[in-house]
């Protein structure tokens, strides 16, 4: 497949799913900055994946980032970020979103599940009504939260080249 067919605008993506669905698909969806890839990303994306049968990931753009992040995120602009995430076995569909939740997004995808990280729960997750009242279920997928883009980037600061 050719990766660069799997980062959608909204209204592509919508006429992508509905195709899915008619092939009685599961649709998962999670969403996340993705500046600084690791591990605890990994692993929430794998465990996103194995709630259904295709992953689409909304990513915050370089404005959003701007707007909740410290001084001097995003690292990497947008594109890269998609370009990156597009090279990854679990996901199959990937979006960008300025908004300050996922709200709008998930209303118009209406995924069947909506997958977050260990830093929720299934209670404390901000877009939790939204989720419960379009019937998708709330997941909560990956390892303990142990890693984070911010302690790497404090750490690679630290570091004496």
């Amino acid at each position: 497949m050719n990766k660069t067919k799997i980062i959608l605008d909204h209204q592509k993506l919508l006429t992508v799913l509905d195709e899915h669905r008619e092939e009685g698909q599961k649709i998962v969806f999670t969403n996340g900055c993705f500046d600084l890839i690791h591990v605890g990303h990994i692993r929430c994306l794998r465990g996103a994946k194995k709630e259904g049968d295709i992953l689409v990931v909304g990513v915050n753009s370089d404005e959003s980032v701007r707007k909740t992040k410290k001084e001097g995120r995003p690292l990497m602009p947008e594109n890269e970020r998609l370009e990156i995430l597009s090279a990854l076995v679990y996901v199959d569909y990937l979006t960008l979103f300025s908004e300050p939740t996922v709200d709008e997004i998930l209303r118009k995808i209406r995924p069947h599940v909506f997958a977050k990280g260990t830093d929720y729960t299934a209670e404390n997750v901000p877009e939790r009504e939204t989720a419960l009242s379009l019937n998708a279920r709330i997941a909560i997928v990956g390892d303990p939260k142990g890693h984070s883009s911010s302690d790497y980037i404090k750490k690679i600061q630290r570091c004496r080249w």
